[in-house]
């Protein structure tokens, strides 16, 4: 079994533990005041990359 030969210094271990934070999620919001994670689809109007991909719920009410 491997043993290390010399102590990891107190700045050597928080240089490697330096990425390990946990960080807020990235967020964006649209034009119209909606809010989505990067690279999904925005649930609410239903609209990917400018594209109008689901029909949004409001949509389904006045059609029907």
């Amino acid at each position: 079994m491997a043993v290390p030969k010399k102590r990891t210094s107190k700045a050597k271990r928080n240089m490697r533990r330096a990425h390990d934070s946990i960080k807020a999620p990235n967020i964006i919001v649209e034009a119209d005041g909606t809010v989505r994670r990067p690279h999904r689809l925005n649930l609410e109007t239903g609209v990917y990359r400018g594209r109008q991909v689901l029909e949004s719920e409001s949509s389904v009410a006045d059609s029907e």
